[in-house]
Order: C-alpha cells, then structure tokens, then sequence
C-alpha cells in the first residue's frame, strides 16, 4: 500500500476484469466511499486528540527527526515491537513518480530509525500490465534514493498459498463464486448514487461445494474473463455498514492476457489487490503497514479478512500486521497518473486526430516521474530533504513546483561547483588586449567558500558574452554592455566598454568590439559572465519549464485530445550553440560521465548568473548535454 501505487484501488470499485478500468457507477461509488470516510476520520480524530500526549518543543540541539515526533511516533507507539519490520510494495505496471519518493522514505526510514528492516515486494498479480524495465527502474530507484531493501519478494511467490487459503474462506462460507454482470453488481450495492437498498445476489447463499467446484472450474479455464468472480462475503446486507470496502469484494478474477513472468501460464486466475495485500502482509511479518489515506476504509476489510483466516490482527500483545494511512504527496501543475503520462509519451489518437507525442520518454525533464527528476539532475538526497521539511500526517500534501525547486535549489547552493556558461554566445574582441596580456586566473569553485576547490580559467583577446547582455542602443536603466556603456567581466580586474558592433544580412549582431575601461570601475559597473573564445567548450544546453500552460493539468479534456492544446511550446528551450568554460573538462574527469542507474553521481555545476545544471546521461566527451535543473531564483511570474 504504497504512497499512490495503486491509484485504481477503490474501496467501492465494480467487480470487473483488470482491462475494464471504469464502471459506470464508479463516481457514486467513490462518493459514497468518501463520506464514508470522513465520517471515519472525524470519529477517529475525537479521540486521536483525547489520547494524544502533549508534545514537547525540539531541543536545541537541532531538528528532530521526522520518526521521532507526530504521526510516524504515534504509529510506533500504537505497535511498539522490538522488531520493526516494513515494506514497500509497488505494482510493477509503470515508472514511479515523485508521490512514490514520499513511500519510500516513509517505510525504509521508519525501518532503519526503529533498527528494523525494510522489505520491496512486488505486488505483481496483474500479468497483462506488468513489464520486466519497471521491476528493474523500481529498484534502481530505491538505491538511487539511497536504501537497500532486507529482502525483495514477490506477490507472485506465495500464489500457491493464497489459491489455498482462498478455498479456506470458501470452505469457511466466507467467499463464494458469482458470475453477475458489472451492471448487476452495481444495482446490489445500492444502484448509480448508492443510496438504495443492498442486497445479495442470487450466488451468494449457493452451497459451499458448488462454490469450491465452480472455482476450480476457473482455475482450470472454463470462463472467460468476466464471466466469473470469487468475491468475499462481507456486510454487503448489513444495514449499518456504509464502508463499501465491505460490500463483498472481489478476491479472485479471470485474466485474459494470463501468461505471467514468473508463473508462466500456470494460472488463469489471480488475487486482487484486497485478497492479495494483507496476506501477504502477514505472511512477511510486516508489523506496521504503512499506506496513503485513500485505503482508509480498506483497513476494516483488511483486518476482517485477517480475522476470517485466523491470521491474528494487531493488537498489544498479538502478532500480526497493523495498517496505517498517512496523507499522501501531490504536485500541482503536472500530471502523475500513468494513463495520461502514457498518451504524453506515446502520442494518442482521437477519432481522426492524431496527436504526436509531447516528451522524449517517461524520463523526460519535464514529468514528475522519478527517473525524469534523476536526469533533469535533482539529487536523491535533495528529495529526501524536501520530504522531510514537510513533514508527515493523515492529511493530503498538495505542493506547487516552485517550493520544490526552492527546496532543491537550497541544497545545490550548498553542495556544486560555479562555471561559467554562455547559452547564445556573440563574440567580442577586446582590441587594446596584447598577447602577452594572455592570463590565467584562478577561481575558488564557492566564491563563498563553502564548496572546496578551485579552477583556473584563461583570459583572452577574444571572448564570448551572452546576445541578452548587450544592446545596439544604450539606455540609463540598461547596465550590461552598449555602445559608449562599461559592463564588469567576473572574475576580471577590468571592465570593457563597447565602442563598435557588427551585424549579419538578417540584422543580427555578430561581433562586438571593446576597449579595456578601468576608469569604469568608479562607476561600479555590473558583471557579467563571459568565457574565452580560445577554450570554450562547445555543449548543448536545455532550459526547462512547465509542460502545460495551465497551473491544472488534471483538470483538462483527456477523453477528446483537448489536453494537446494546453501544452507549452516553449517548455524546452535548447541552445545548440552554448559554450561553457574549460572547467568543465576537469568536472567531466572528476565523475563519471555514465553513472550506473542506481548512482547519484551526476555532474552538477551552477551555471553563474543562468542556472543549475547537470551533464545528461547521453552525453559523451564529444557531445556534451546540459539539462536545468532549477533556474538560480524563483520565477515570480509563477
């Protein structure tokens, strides 16, 4: 039950086949669900704040660990076992996404604070929608982040055992095989608005034999997918119950596309998520099962189907699996769903409109995908951060980019190198510069001293200035370079001042002549970055921003293609004709230019007055990349 793992999970979802995603009463449902829910909560919080101690202020000696205060210290208190023993259960169906970064440090951390272990189990029950890259991405990821998993395990290894266990509940009349249309399971819980009466359908009371042979008989392939379901008997008539995570869910479904990456085509049925989870919860001696607050309302099915196997629940002296839920990590202005990720990466088609795809791949720069965030350059241990400063509770976390990226900035303040670079170059001949003026000069890597190192870079006759630091007309509120205007060079003891310019057929400056303008310095000019024509190195440089012109992705029209129209032409900019100093060159020797999956090391850099960067993985030593990772400030037109 990890942090949005399994988005499709709904308490009240239609018994269906994996490939039917949406019922037509699946809005009522989730309406239902969700005052069921809060009526939930309110009653819990009553007494949550009765039994809450008072909790003391942080000492002075620093910050108090996340695990060591709020939600995260109560759920120990509620279970404290000497041997703490987590998981982190992803569906290998897709990539994860910044949400999942919130489950991951979640369960890992609340492991290793309390000395326990942390488990990654693939929660793979859905062969039609499983790949070998997201097993693979998944793991890369949680290294990446920083975690080595105690043990990595499988749904799928214990399908043996649920298959028994599930005609134990049958045996116990406590499950039965019901074949009823989606439409017809619909109008038993209560019709379109769920405010009906509730009832049992006709399968439900059926022998206890006849449902133990009609479910082998899907077992050994007599239905099609659909045609047949082993749904638990819950509290579907139960007047009282307004749960729908109780109004007999499905345990056992016929797959069509059945052939399985580990199973191979032994089984033509699978455990649901419902069945599946708590299971295998007990089975791994999970003490505290940790999950976001949509699976609320599936602790009540998730503690009676424990209670239903004799698999004890969690109580003060009891072994068994206790299930919390903590509000999980949204981010505005930018799309986490798989599906919608999917039509960006792929392109869609809508009737005759075909809409080409909007990104490179699912690590894009631009998504919110984890393995995006990596190659955009955004260090693991940056996101742990951010996590943490929010902090951890019951109520949903909806952030907007720029406090993520003020959060990420603030590390890379601290942690990269500067370098200057150049992102539209236009050269500039300082014609009273002799040869033997020629220099080197030596820059510490922090001018504030707190990144150690330093580079040297060469001063020439020739260099290069950025096209937005000079103007063809001067004006008093300009202060960069003009005609007859000084301009300071970093790093250099004299500033330039522009006599003459340049410009090709199409109007465009080529070439800026300056002299050199000590006088200039009374004046105290600006400065700004500049690299030596003599040793630039050539790079080519992508500068990021929003996917879409709206602050709210979610809300467009995804059915028809309108979503397409909403996209920014200009959320990549790239600058094929960068240059950046040679500093780079030794940046490039210093790390490896190729780090494996799991590795953080990234070359990053501040690109002084620009941006953040980082060398992108399919870079080479002739083709260098730069991909933004923050801009040096916050856009206040955001």
């Amino acid at each position: 039950m990890a942090d949005t793992t399994k988005p499709e999970a709904s308490a009240a979802a239609p018994i269906e086949s994996p490939a039917e995603e949406k019922g037509p009463s699946k809005r009522e449902l989730a309406k239902a669900a969700k005052k069921a829910a809060a009526k939930l909560k309110k009653d819990a919080h009553k007494v949550d704040l009765a039994q809450r101690p008072k909790e003391t202020p942080a000492s002075s000696a620093g910050p108090v660990s996340i695990f060591a205060e709020g939600w995260l210290k109560r759920v120990y208190e509620e279970k404290p076992v000497k041997n703490v023993r987590t998981r982190f259960p992803p569906e290998p169906n897709g990539y994860l996404h910044i949400g999942h970064c919130k489950a991951i440090a979640v369960n890992f951390g609340f492991a290793k604070h309390h000395k326990g272990v942390c488990l990654l189990r693939y929660d793979d029950t859905n062969p039609e929608k499983e790949e070998e890259k997201y097993f693979t991405s998944i793991l890369d990821i949680i290294k990446w982040l920083g975690f080595e998993p105690h043990e990595i395990t499988y749904s799928s290894d214990n399908f043996d055992r649920l298959y028994e266990l599930a005609e134990e509940l049958i045996q116990k009349n406590k499950a039965y095989v019901c074949h009823c249309s989606r439409e017809e399971v619909n109008r038993q819980r209560g019709g379109p608005d769920n405010r009906g009466s509730r009832y049992g359908c006709e399968h439900r009371e059926r022998p206890i034999e006849e449902s133990i042979t009609e479910f082998r008989a899907m077992r050994d392939g007599k239905y099609q997918a659909g045609e047949a379901y082993l749904r638990m008997k819950q509290s579907l008539t139960d007047p009282k119950e307004g749960n729908p995570q109780m109004w007999d869910l499905p345990a056992y479904r016929v797959v069509k596309e059945n052939h399985h990456h580990r199973t191979g085509n032994k089984w033509r049925i699978y455990p649901t998520y419902d069945f599946t989870h708590c299971i295998c919860d007990a089975m791994e001696d999970i003490t505290q099962s940790m999950c976001t607050t949509e699976f609320q309302q599936s602790r009540v099915s998730y503690d009676w189907l424990l209670e239903q196997l004799d698999i004890k629940v969690p109580k003060s002296e009891e072994k068994g699996p206790m299930q919390r839920e903590y509000g999980r990590l949204n981010v505005g202005g930018t799309i986490l769903s798989k599906r919608r990720i999917l039509m960006l990466v792929e392109g869609t088609k809508v009737g005759d409109k075909v809409i080409p795809p909007a990104v490179r791949g699912w690590d894009d720069p631009r998504l919110y995908t984890l393995v995006a965030l990596r190659r955009r350059g955004i260090p693991a241990q940056a996101l742990l951060k951010f996590v943490e400063e929010l902090g951890v509770t019951d109520a949903l976390t909806e952030i907007q980019p720029p406090r993520l990226e003020a959060s990420i900035r603030k590390h890379l303040e601290r942690t990269v190198p500067r370098q200057m670079l150049v992102l539209e170059p236009v050269k500039v001949v300082i014609e009273d510069f002799a040869t033997e003026d020629d220099q080197e000069i030596t820059v510490p890597y922090d001018p504030k001293g707190g990144i150690p190192g330093e580079r040297k870079i060469k001063l020439g006759k020739e260099i290069y200035i950025d096209r937005t630091d000079f103007r063809e007309v001067a004006d008093a509120d300009y202060r960069r370079l003009a005609p007859n205007k000084a301009v300071g060079l970093l790093n250099v003891a004299f500033p330039i001042r522009a006599t003459s310019f340049e410009k090709d057929d199409n109007g465009k400056v080529t070439l800026i002549k300056a002299v050199k303008a000590p006088e200039a310095l009374a004046e105290k000019p600006a400065y700004i970055q500049w690299v030596d024509v003599a040793s630039a190195v050539p790079v080519t440089a992508r500068q990021y921003k929003s996917l879409f012109k709206t602050e709210s992705p979610n809300t467009l029209d995804w059915k028809t293609g309108g979503w397409a129209d909403d996209l920014d032409p200009n959320s990549e900019i790239i600058f094929e004709n960068a240059v950046i100093e040679r500093g780079i060159k030794t940046l490039l020797k210093e790390h490896t230019l190729n780090p494996s999956g799991s590795s953080d090391d990234l070359i990053r850099f501040q690109a002084v007055r620009t941006a953040y960067f980082c060398v992108d993985v399919d870079s080479t030593e002739e083709k260098i990349v730069l991909n933004q990772i923050v801009s040096l400030r916050e856009d206040k037109a955001k």
